[in-house]
């Protein structure tokens, strides 16, 4: 803001006086509407703790008081003019609801396509590792044209996101394993129990307070999954162990992702959670399953589908696993993550509905039964963790 020279008259000396309090407006968006950047760093809505009850909101520095003062002014131009409200950030749900959409869309063709790969080519710890390879490739020609700009990394960032990279990885291949042995039913109806571990981890690590009431909206889900896992027809033990090894890895994923958030934007954060990955899977697959690959593995299943759509397959495979976790971090980063696990149980129900429709999967009237229960399950928890949400909202609006 430039300084004003203000005359006293029509003649005569120029008066100077006293510039008024200078007022220094930073603009920070909501999350629907992406973020400004301030010095190369994107500022996090959650550490100034603003309200979203406009498309922009204000923090307003007034020198003689020294104080932030948030305000709720929409942003204008240099005339006073309000600036047009774009669709989307009037109407953020619809922006929360599409990554929603496509976070299903993207699973179900995964889960079918991949469940196809192990059929003729069962090899999980090499397919986990294309899982990622393609998906760092993508990345990688992402930041090479600048979309998104890649964030910087540093010491700190980096032992926040090893740990994450970790859980990812071990959840991923144990995934994998589990999708290997068992139908692809099964497995998610093992891993509809990740609301129960992230519930846990949320009162007994993180310290949060669960309601009583969430709990016990949790016994359907466990009582479901365990009915229909005694009478699954395609149960092996090692499909369930993997299953529920993967549960309590992408909790922990989920809970370490959302304190990573806090400096990186989602989308660059799941990108080096994934180079790091990456580089954890390639030594098993090597060790594990190497020998097996270069005897027969490779000329098997190319000999089985053609070399033409051995390859393409691996590849559409990977495009679509980034793309659907992608969308399934940028999703976390807009809700809580209990909130997030019961989107990732409702999920299940599209993926478990295409595959038995897909690969004609035979359940027994249990399995049925007891698969229904669990999701009913999810539904009970749903309605009541929404409640409890709004009635914190209420609380805080009094």
């Amino acid at each position: 803001m430039e300084s004003r020279l203000l005359s006293s008259g029509t003649t005569g000396l120029p008066r100077l006086t006293r510039p008024a309090a200078r007022i220094t407006t930073v603009a920070v968006s909501s999350p629907a509407t992406g973020g400004n950047l301030v010095c190369g760093r994107q500022l996090r809505p959650s550490l100034l703790n603003l309200h979203y009850s406009s498309p922009v909101s204000r923090i307003t520095y007034t020198p003689n008081r020294h104080v932030l003062k948030p305000s709720n002014a929409t942003a204008s131009d240099s005339t006073g003019d309000a600036a047009p409200v774009g669709f989307f950030a009037k109407y953020p749900w619809l922006v929360t609801g599409f990554f929603f959409f496509m976070w299903y869309f993207l699973n179900v063709i995964f889960n079918i396509l991949n469940k196809k790969i192990y059929n003729y080519f069962p090899y999980p710890y090499f397919v986990s590792v294309i899982h990622l390879a393609v998906g760092v490739v993508y990345c990688l020609g992402s930041w090479t044209v600048g979309l998104p700009k890649r964030a910087p990394i540093d010491s700190n960032l980096l032992k926040l996101l090893i740990p994450v990279a970790l859980c990812h990885a071990l959840g991923h291949v144990t995934s994998n394993i589990s999708f290997a042995a068992v139908a692809v039913s099964f497995t998610h109806t093992i891993k509809a129990l990740e609301p129960f571990f992230n519930a846990a981890a949320s009162q007994f690590i993180l310290g949060q307070s669960i309601p009583i009431s969430l709990w016990l909206s949790l016994a359907p889900v466990v009582i479901g999954v365990s009915m229909a896992s005694l009478t699954e027809l395609s149960f092996n033990w090692l499909g369930f162990i993997s299953a529920m090894i993967s549960n309590i890895s992408f909790t922990y994923r989920s809970i370490y992702s959302k304190k990573a958030m806090t400096d990186m934007d989602s989308t660059n954060l799941y990108a080096y959670i994934s180079i790091i990955a990456l580089f954890v899977c390639i030594p098993p697959a090597i060790i594990l399953e190497g020998p097996q690959l270069l005897n027969h593995g490779f000329s098997d299943a190319i000999a089985k589908v053609g070399l033409s759509k051995f390859l393409s397959d691996l590849f559409w495979v990977g495009m679509f696993y980034h793309l659907y976790n992608q969308l399934a971090t940028n999703t976390l980063e807009r809700v809580a993550p209990l909130t997030h696990a019961v989107g990732n149980v409702l999920k299940r129900v599209f993926v478990i509905g295409f595959s038995i429709i897909v690969f004609g999967n035979k359940i027994s009237t249990q399995t049925a039964i007891g698969t229904s229960i669990a999701i009913a399950g999810v539904a009970i928890y749903s309605l009541i963790k929404a409640k409890i949400e709004e009635e914190k909202r209420n609380l805080k609006s009094a």
